[in-house]
């Protein structure tokens, strides 16, 4: 039997040590029990608990789901892309640092997605350097980088640094555009604005030909690349009556698209297996957003119930995305 590895999970430390002076929106931890509230700028930004640092809990709750093994990122706000550079690698650091002690804690169950200074450059590289050296398998990015799309010229020695050190690239929503045309609540940005702000930046990405640029390079697009699985037939229109999207592309839009890597969190079974026939089930890999309220329960249940037998190759998807090999684990709960 394969294993459920889940790719999309986040991690918060119990405990953010105080940062630079002159970092106003350096994040803290207000712990009260098992509870906690992650403070910015003196309000609070999001409630967690100990899901969020426990080792023992987590491993808990994955026998529940029946997931075997789980990679942890950084919960998002906390990429901080915003900061000026001493901030953003020491608090990179202090991230990266208590993922490795969740890992080392119970390393059967757990593996690595890290975090660096995306706003330096030379910084971020030297960062992914010794995210190699210590096991992680890549690092988690924004949609954007305060602004700056991903396709931007500026960021290509990030990817050539990943392609080079087999580091994976997970890209994540960050403060996505079009929440004021929602004109509601702030839950309406996750629920609806994350899945269009991660097809801008795949679109981005395969605008300034960065898949092709880069053919080795992994991109992992978080929530089933969002909208973007839904309008390529529409990329693939435009690439045929525009001269200046072929000078930018060599392959139609929907072929590079398959070189993007995709999670399995749209909650549907019928969502999954559209996702499936357009980009194509090899480079679909397990998620969940665990542990946040948005999180999909039993992911490993709702990508068998879309694609049948086809999920039998979700852990060598894994492997391949993550570049390495899951041994066995403990039993789990079924």
């Amino acid at each position: 039997m394969s294993l459920v590895v889940d790719v999309h999970t986040h991690a918060v430390p119990a405990h953010i040590p105080a940062g630079p002076s002159g970092a106003k929106l350096w994040p803290s931890i207000a712990r009260q029990g098992d509870d906690a509230n992650v403070m910015i700028d003196g309000r609070v930004f999001r409630k967690i608990d100990s899901r969020c640092w426990d080792v023992a809990r987590r491993i808990g709750d994955m026998a529940e789901d029946g997931v075997d093994v789980q990679v942890l990122s950084p919960m998002p706000e906390l990429l901080s892309h915003w900061f000026e550079s001493d901030a953003g690698e020491a608090l990179a650091e202090i991230i990266n640092e208590d993922i490795a002690r969740m890992i080392a804690e119970a390393p059967q169950r757990f593996s690595g997605i890290g975090m660096i200074c995306m706003q330096d450059v030379p910084r971020a590289v030297k960062q992914m350097e010794r995210l190699k050296a210590r096991g992680f398998h890549g690092f988690e990015i924004g949609t954007h980088i305060a602004g700056v799309p991903l396709g931007a010229e500026a960021l290509w020695p990030i990817y050539e640094a990943a392609e080079a050190l087999d580091l994976t690239v997970f890209v994540h929503p960050l403060h996505p555009a079009g929440v004021e045309r929602i004109g509601a609540a702030g839950e309406y940005g996750a629920v609806a604005a994350f899945p269009l702000e991660t097809a801008l930046a795949a679109v981005s990405l395969l605008a300034h030909g960065v898949m092709e640029r880069f053919p080795r390079l992994r991109v992992l697009l978080s929530h089933g690349g969002g909208a973007l699985p839904w309008i390529l037939p529409r990329l693939d229109q435009g690439y045929g009556i525009s001269a200046a999207m072929r000078q930018a592309m060599r392959e139609a839009p929907s072929a590079i698209a398959r070189k993007f890597w995709y999670d399995t969190i749209v909650y549907s079974p019928n969502a999954l297996r559209y996702m499936a026939q357009e980009v194509g089930e090899d480079h679909i890999v397990v998620g969940s957003d665990y542990p946040f309220t948005i999180k999909q329960d039993r992911p490993g249940a709702l990508a068998a119930k879309a694609l049948g037998a086809d999920s039998a190759c979700l852990q060598a998807n894994a492997e391949t995305l993550l570049g390495v090999k899951f041994g066995p684990v403990a039993a789990r709960v079924e």
